[in-house]
């Protein structure tokens, strides 16, 4: 019943997210990070969690499992954001991190993130390296190691900490806060009751920018949304901005490894504009150079940007683990998908809602104009570029591979009245079209959902392809 998505395995509490199936997946990670110890000394995992219900005490079973098993667990002390918690793994020098949460999932569901040494998602190989740890444990009939929590502490095998501090002192080398303090930016933080609260406040405390924060509290319920930074969540937001007057409204969602923003007039700016962005900023203004990674449901902006500047393109799949293997391997400038999840050179090989909120602070000030002016002037030079998104809950789940088939068979010649010139098959069904807009098609990994994503020249143009993207979703739902 354990099985990693694209993200590490996620479940409804109390339905398959258990304590007991925690403390095997636990188990099975001791297992592994045991047999691949080398080093002198034991074998240190980091652990965090989110602020959803139970997410502290799952935290602790998992950190008495690793005690158990010989493993030195550095627990953090709070609800604390992935990207903190990943970062610390690779600063402690750690062999693994795991991060109890569930991301932008519903509040019903939670989940089990695994980091690697350096600090990125663990990739595919590792993931199968427990699921088949599983297995074994589960045809062997073994069952998990589980040590006395004040007994762990005592042994020095369990070690609360605060990794915030060392997060927040790296992420001062990657952005200007000089720069984002000359600004003198009127800014609200939005932590959808989610574990990115207090973060933005505390690292801009000492600079001449007003911050103030909604949905900050400790809430596992989410207020009853989706901890995830879209417009259809983000009504608040919207109306803190506009109340308080402010320059920018940012959002981070449930794990603070997403990122959403609000402009002055209350429109939403969606990670495909603040990665664009970024990659513009990042070469134009600080002079960087290196390879741009995006997945295939992200902007063709990027692709302009990177022709115009010589850079080199890669696409992936939907998942920030497909984009840290790239990071990993080569010199990269900027990865991210149009999720939010987006990182830059010189940080980790994970996600950071709130490195990007800053880096967007920055430009922010060092343009000394509204976003929807900077916005504006990107979308002239590399746009028009609109987007779009559709989910729809999948009544059962079904194989990829089987929707995959259905969409091929029923491809059409033309969409919305444009030409498809290119059917890819990397990650659900894209399909390219002659005046450079695009319609992608896929299941979640996360989630029994099929999500129509569009990108097109006009508003109209999107909904136009939304609409040829529903008629597909049926064929796929009446064959299945």
């Amino acid at each position: 019943m354990i099985r990693f998505g694209t993200d590490g395995w996620r479940a409804v509490i109390a339905e398959t997210f258990t304590f007991e199936n925690l403390r095997l997946l636990a188990q099975a990670v001791a297992n592994t990070v045991n047999d691949k110890h080398t080093g002198d000394g034991l074998p240190q995992v980091v652990v965090g969690y989110d602020t959803r219900f139970l997410s502290d005490r799952f935290a602790a079973e998992t950190a008495r499992v690793l005690a158990a098993n010989n493993i030195i667990c550095w627990l953090t002390r709070t609800d604390t954001p992935t990207p903190a918690v990943s970062y610390n793994v690779k600063s402690k020098g750690a062999n693994a991190g795991i991060v109890i949460t569930a991301s932008h999932n519903p509040p019903r569901y939670n989940g089990f993130k695994l980091k690697a040494s350096y600090g990125g998602s663990a990739v595919a190989e590792d993931c199968a390296q427990v699921e088949a740890e599983l297995a074994t444990m589960e045809s062997e009939g073994r069952g998990p190691n589980l040590m006395d929590y004040d007994q762990a502490v005592e042994k020095d095998l369990i070690r609360r900490f605060d990794p915030s501090w060392a997060y927040y002192e790296h992420l001062s080398t990657l952005v200007d806060v000089d720069r984002i303090s000359s600004g003198e930016l009127r800014i609200v933080a939005d932590a959808m009751w989610g574990a990115g609260r207090g973060a933005f406040a505390s690292i801009l405390s000492r600079t001449r920018n007003h911050v103030s924060e909604i949905r900050g509290a400790l809430n596992p319920g989410f207020g009853g949304i989706h901890p995830e930074p879209i417009m259809k969540h983000l009504n608040e937001l919207v109306a803190a901005v506009q109340r308080d007057q402010a320059d920018v409204g940012l959002a981070t969602d449930g794990d603070a490894d997403r990122i959403g923003a609000i402009d002055a007039r209350g429109r939403f700016v969606d990670p495909h504009v603040i990665m664009s962005l970024a990659l513009r900023y990042l070469v134009e203004v600080r002079g960087l150079r290196g390879d741009v990674v995006k997945t295939v449901s992200t902007t063709f902006m990027i692709d302009s940007l990177a022709r115009k500047h010589g850079l080199t393109v890669h696409e992936t799949p939907v998942g920030f683990n497909h984009i840290a293997d790239l990071m990993m391997r080569g010199d990269v400038l900027i990865g991210g998908e149009e999720s939010g999840g987006i990182s830059i050179k010189g940080h980790i090989p994970e996600g950071d809602g709130i490195l990007m909120g800053l880096l967007l602070l920055e430009i922010m000030a060092y343009h000394q104009a509204p976003l929807h002016e900077i916005i504006e002037d990107l979308q002239k030079e590399h746009g028009p570029a609109h987007y779009g998104r559709i989910d729809t809950r999948l009544s059962a789940p079904r194989p990829k591979k089987q929707i995959v088939q259905t969409l091929v068979e029923h491809a059409p010649s033309q969409l919305a009245g444009e030409a498809v010139t290119r059917v890819d098959t990397m990650d659900g069904v894209k399909f390219y079209l002659n005046d450079l807009s695009w319609l992608l098609i896929r299941p979640s990994g996360t989630e029994p959902v099929l999500r129509v994503y569009a990108e097109a020249r006009s508003p109209e143009a999107v909904r136009a392809l939304l609409d040829e993207g529903s008629k597909m979703r049926e064929i796929v739902t009446s064959n299945g």
